[in-house]
């Protein structure tokens, strides 16, 4: 699995972006196959920052409805990604 398929984009949301300021921590969608050790090389190798540590969450999929039609979403992965202290942070999130 290649780097760019262990992560597939940046959450940015509310919580991401606070998170990333605060905490200096970088959220990401991440393939369900893939483990922490994987995360981590990825982003060392995309973002060429060192990695403190890596938090992984299974997020199960919400049941949506068009009027009488009901379907489930795709469940997905969530990694939180702290950097190293002293480490820049990567701007991917400028609104």
């Amino acid at each position: 699995m290649t780097i760019y398929e262990v992560i597939k984009r940046p959450i940015v949301t509310e919580k991401g972006v606070a998170k990333k300021d605060a905490e200096h921590t970088l959220c990401f969608e991440v393939a369900p196959g893939a483990n922490k050790v994987m995360v981590k090389k990825a982003v060392e190798q995309l973002f060429k920052v060192k990695v403190a540590g890596v938090r992984t969450s299974n997020q199960v999929g919400k049941l949506r409805r068009r009027g009488r039609f009901a379907g489930y979403r795709s469940d997905w992965k969530k990694a939180y990604v702290t950097l190293k202290a002293g480490e820049k942070m990567p701007e991917y999130a400028e609104i």
